[in-house]
């Protein structure tokens, strides 16, 4: 996939932050429906682990698929070198 060279707009803004909104608001519906339906427990530590350890990684995952799907994939063509240049001493 060939990069356009234009960043994604201010829609896409709106639409990645509505859009992670959703995701969170489904995560937790999805983890309280667990909950509700006897799948999990807060009695269990593997639950309680297991739901904290990959809740993060279900955020990351929807995070990424929204990047990708709205045109903020980048390579490493996109990519600047930051150089801190010194400022000479003046006397």
């Amino acid at each position: 996939m060939s990069h356009s060279g234009r960043s994604p707009g201010p829609i896409s803004d709106q639409t990645f932050d509505m859009g992670f909104k959703i995701g969170v608001a489904g995560g937790v519906a999805c983890v309280g429906l667990l909950y509700w339906a006897g799948v999990l427990s807060l009695a269990s530590p593997f639950h309680a682990t297991m739901t904290l350890a990959l809740f993060p990684v279900y955020l990351l995952s929807v995070a990424v698929l929204l990047g990708l799907w709205l045109g903020y994939d980048t390579d490493e063509t996109n990519l600047t070198p930051v150089i801190v240049e010194d400022e000479p001493d003046e006397p």
